[in-house]
């Protein structure tokens, strides 16, 4: 399945931490909060538990939206919609 993974976190380790949790998922990064590529069923869980260990429930916020390829192609992409630096061919090639 399609996976996009964003959060807002508010200290920098965690942060860090979460964006390295998701490249080391498979994971690519279109903007500088915001993950995306395709996961299987165990690794969106295992990826969702380990995020949920080290986040601060209180104060952080991390999404989690599966979705197939169809849905993805749907999407509507205005402006700059992925840091161009960041984005991989892989990324593209799930939207076209």
């Amino acid at each position: 399945m399609i996976v996009w993974v964003l959060y807002d976190i508010e200290k920098d380790k965690t942060r860090n931490k979460i964006a390295k949790m998701c490249k080391q998922a498979g994971l690519y990064r279109v903007q500088f909060s915001v993950f995306l590529g395709t996961l299987e069923d165990n690794d969106k869980d295992t990826l969702q538990l380990q995020i949920e260990e080290i986040i601060d429930l209180e104060k952080d916020s991390v999404y989690i939206f599966p979705m197939n390829k169809s849905e993805l192609q749907q999407c509507a992409l205005l402006g700059q919609a992925f840091d161009k630096k960041l984005v991989t061919d892989k990324v593209q090639a799930l939207f076209f």
